[in-house]
């Protein structure tokens, strides 16, 4: 059985790096870089008018959430498990200038989402009872017109594979097993034992649907955000003489042109790539998934639900990813880290290592805590997201039986190795990106238009 899943993720991999490689690259990079300069900056510029925005509720609208429920829920999807495990992914593959480009990433990302936010609600959608939706496969059918309804065919069936919390499960049981267990003791069983547990966790919340979902994640996103900080800043303030060596190490590695087999040129690139990759992990940006959460918000102005959207990256691959950078860099030189030539995939077990020898002998439980929030509020709102996708393929009165799909997955990621986990949802995301970035593009004049008409009410 474990040749089986470790030929399976050698194939899965070997698709994900050619797919999630430079075709990738230039999609989120160059449509991000694209949306940043045809917006005028507006994640620049207006990023306080944003934070405001969230205090601007529209109860006569339609829609199932609040702007702010709609935000905390897409904040609980993205800020799980990548930001830690994604982060130790992207250090032990290429080392501290990976971290360099997930920052880029986050602006870029930003930008995407002030237009993803925008056209979710400019372009919602309604399912076949009747109810009001968001998300690409709504835009494509409203903005594009229906001549463009395989193309949200084709990103709705992508999206119920990248929607399946593969990671967070896979890597949740990484965590307990490392935690708690002898690696003689990590077997096949303990981890389908361990994803069963997951799987009835998280039963309990998405059972109740997007309204109790909502609720739980304005609850616990806040919170976990500010605890994860304290833990953090404790290490920190702990090592502060190893704080400049830490941003020194980021900014000389991602220009550093290093010799080698691999090198030059080529390893520069192979870090961009990596960074940028495990942060569309993080952040979404143009995958598609928080269009679907702020299109069910209760808001029927645009712009102002793109201004809420773009925060989201902000918080994700912006502030906690880098938290999660400064602890294990910390750490640097007693820990397997890449430098973007050579190095080895290794996921939890790098970061719960660097928080053990930052605070001996409680940090890995701290972090396990915090571990547990991250990768549950996850799961809670993924749900939904797959939902939306089997409601738009099948029909909404057949989307409950998603959570069937999705809860079994659960304990199948527990069981399959990192790599294939890794590639599994990496190339999903990209194949959901494709057709959301498209979109997106094709759509931008109209959130140009509505911007002029939107910010010109304030000058007036």
């Amino acid at each position: 059985m474990n040749n089986f899943f470790d030929s399976l993720g050698q194939g899965i991999t070997a698709v994900s790096d050619f797919v999630c490689g430079y075709p990738l690259f230039f999609l989120l990079v160059g449509g991000g870089l694209f949306f940043l300069i045809y917006s005028g900056f507006v994640p620049l510029r207006y990023y306080g008018r944003a934070i405001k925005s969230l205090k601007s509720e529209d109860n006569k609208a339609e829609g199932q959430i609040s702007s702010f429920e709609a935000l905390a829920s897409a904040i609980a999807a993205t800020v799980g498990m990548g930001n830690i495990a994604g982060v130790a992914i992207a250090l032990s593959i290429g080392g501290p200038g990976a971290i360099f480009w997930m920052w880029v990433s986050s602006i870029l990302g930003m930008a995407t989402k002030f237009f993803e936010g925008t056209l979710s609600v400019m372009y919602k959608g309604k399912d076949d009872t009747g109810e009001v939706q968001g998300g690409p496969m709504y835009m494509i059918l409203s903005g594009l017109g229906a001549k463009w309804k395989p193309l949200a065919v084709f990103f709705s069936i992508a999206g119920l594979i990248g929607t399946l919390c593969i990671m967070q499960a896979n890597q949740f049981t990484e965590a307990i097993t490392t935690v708690f267990f002898t690696p003689a003791q990590n077997t096949m069983g303990l981890r389908f034992v361990i994803g069963v547990i997951i799987c009835v966790i998280v039963a309990c919340v998405i059972l109740g649907g997007i309204k109790r979902i909502s609720k739980v994640a304005t609850k616990v996103v806040p919170a976990m955000v500010i605890m994860y900080f304290l833990l953090v800043l404790y290490i920190i303030l702990t090592n502060l003489n190893e704080v400049p060596g830490v941003f020194g190490a980021i900014f000389t590695d991602a220009f550093t042109v290093k010799a080698g087999v691999g090198g030059g040129i080529g390893a520069l690139v192979s870090i961009a790539l990596i960074g940028i990759r495990r942060a569309a992990l993080v952040n979404e940006a143009g995958v598609g998934t928080a269009s679907m959460m702020h299109g069910a918000s209760k808001n029927n102005e645009p712009v102002r639900e793109g201004l809420v959207a773009m925060i989201g990256p902000s918080i994700d691959s912006g502030l906690v990813c880098t938290l999660t950078a400064i602890a294990i860099l910390i750490q640097r030189d007693v820990l397997p880290l890449g430098d973007g030539i050579s190095g080895s995939m290794a996921g939890l077990s790098v970061a719960l290592q660097a928080f053990d020898v930052s605070i001996p002998g409680l940090g890995k439980y701290l972090l396990l805590l915090m571990l547990f929030f991250f990768a549950f509020s996850t799961m809670f709102s993924y749900s939904y997201y797959g939902q939306k996708c089997t409601g738009f393929l099948f029909g909404a009165r057949y989307a409950k039986y998603y959570n069937i799909f999705f809860l079994a997955m659960l304990v199948v990621a527990a069981v399959i190795p990192l790599k294939a986990a890794v590639g599994l949802i990496d190339l999903a995301y990209a194949l959901m990106a494709f057709p959301t970035m498209f979109t997106l593009v094709m759509l931008s004049p109209k959130v140009k238009a509505a911007m002029k008409v939107y910010f010109s009410k304030d000058k007036q």
